[in-house]
């Protein structure tokens, strides 16, 4: 890529966070494989390089003369599988992903389209109803259920698996490596192992198949490119593993929206898809409410995808332990 285009670089909080793009060389390549994969489709860069930089990403939104910006995201190791994975996701369920440009999976890059407007932005800018939120977690589920055959494969991809009845040695992990707890919490927590794993055998009699959880969809992850439809990305977070355990997310971010009211619909939305698996609305009630509190496993998890941290830290262990704790929490409804 040529050496006039400007850059402009968004750190955010994370001034020093370590990231690849500091390295001269993995910067120069980075930008050269961009401008190859569009000259490949008869397309050039035009205009400002917007580089985010945060510790589980590198992302520029690269604009393209004559089209929509397109942007180029790099992975960590430990989440270098998101961009396979989109590619995957884009054969099984096209409607409902963005459709990679092109995917190197030994460097961990991607290039993507323009998914169009941030659900996020949406909310910011005109009044949205509790229906919206009801119809993206509809749309989500019946994702998730159209995946489920796809579980082994999406493991094969290098995607972690969290199953169902292994929550309790991912916990033991997840417990063992981290830096940040305070003894008590500590001690908290392994008490609270038995119980763990009896929520996890219970939640696995309902019988409800592990599948894709985003793990983390919030309205950041989700395009709105029209009404009504809703386009979900950034799989880095994800897992093989109880379905109900991505409910969490995007309920609680609802609930700090609407109140606590907002609750019932948005539940009863996301299990209406579930619903034809000869389960009970009570049975199903319940898987919920142990997923929600499982469903900090996966979070915790995703903490240490990052790219590596200085001096030897467990890189994402205070983040790791907020979610740990999450676990004592009652689900709220």
């Amino acid at each position: 890529m040529r050496s006039e285009i400007s850059i402009a670089v968004d750190r955010g909080t994370y001034l020093y966070a370590p990231t690849p793009w500091e390295q001269d060389r993995w910067r120069a390549e980075a930008l050269d494989w961009v401008a190859g994969r569009l000259a490949a489709r008869g397309l050039r860069v035009n205009g400002v390089l917007r580089v985010r930089l945060r510790p589980w990403s590198v992302l520029v939104r690269v604009p393209v003369e004559g089209r929509d910006a397109v942007w180029f995201k790099a992975n960590p190791p430990a989440s270098a599988f998101e961009g396979p994975l989109t590619a995957a996701l884009a054969r099984w369920v096209p409607e409902q992903v963005l459709r990679p440009l092109a995917v190197d999976a030994d460097r961990a890059w991607a290039l993507l389209p323009d998914g169009g407007e941030l659900f996020r932005d949406v909310l910011a800018r005109e009044p949205a109803e509790p229906r919206d939120w009801e119809e993206l977690l509809r749309q989500y589920a019946h994702l998730q259920r159209s995946l489920t055959r796809y579980a082994r494969d999406i493991e094969h991809l290098g995607v972690p698996a969290a199953r169902t009845l292994g929550l309790p040695a991912e916990f033991d992990r997840l417990l063992a490596r981290n830096t940040a707890l305070r003894p008590e919490d500590r001690a908290r927590l392994e008490r609270l192992r038995p119980r763990l794993a009896h929520w996890c055998a219970e939640l696995v009699s309902v019988g409800v198949a592990d599948t894709l959880d985003h793990a983390d969809l919030h309205d950041g992850q989700l395009f709105r490119p029209a009404p009504g439809r809703f386009v979900f990305f950034d799989w880095g977070g994800a897992a093989v593993s109880h379905p109900f355990c991505s409910l969490r997310v995007p309920a609680e971010k609802a609930r700090a929206r609407y109140g606590p009211q907002v609750l019932a619909r948005l539940l009863d939305a996301y299990l209406e898809p579930w619903t034809d698996t000869g389960r009970t609305a009570a049975e199903l009630r319940r898987a919920a409410r142990l997923a929600w509190r499982l469903s900090a496993l996966g979070r915790a998890a995703s903490w240490g995808r990052t790219f590596p941290a200085p001096s030897g830290t467990a890189a994402g262990s205070e983040h790791s332990a907020t979610s740990l704790l999450e676990l004592f929490d009652d689900p709220p409804f």
